[in-house]
């Protein structure tokens, strides 16, 4: 039959009991297919994650520029990850850090939230901030 209409014979589920088959173009199926993959791949939208980084001794004009750079990340909507580097003997005072964290954290909590509150990671400490929708 399928010589006949001139198309392929293509096994659709061969566990089933008997197996299925269908007649169909099997290289119109096969374009069909990657493209509506192609489009679904296209109509995902990937999250970005920006970074910002800080030291706990960083002066209070850079912390309000860091500050307006995380706004802008946050408005183009990708998620921003506050890393606080400690260096030497900094990390035996780990509160500095968590207070400069949740300092940013309330400046910025109009338009976002906080993914993953601050945790300490080896010499570096890091918060996870997420756009509000």
């Amino acid at each position: 039959m399928a010589q006949q209409q001139e198309v392929d014979l293509v096994e659709v589920a061969p566990e089933a009991s008997p197996p299925v088959c269908r007649l169909m173009d099997y290289g119109k199926y096969i374009y069909s297919r990657t493209k509506r993959e192609r489009e679904a791949r296209k109509a995902q939208k990937a999250v970005e994650v920006k970074e910002i980084r800080l030291r706990p001794k960083t002066g209070e004009h850079d912390i309000l520029f860091k500050i307006k750079r995380i706004r802008t990340f946050l408005g183009d909507g990708a998620k921003v990850r506050v890393r606080i580097w400690f260096r030497g003997r900094e990390i035996s005072h780990p509160d500095i850090g968590r207070e400069l964290l949740t300092r940013i954290a309330d400046a910025v909590a109009d338009i976002s939230s906080v993914e993953q509150f601050p945790s300490i990671e080896g010499q570096t400490m890091y918060m996870l901030l997420s756009p509000k929708r």
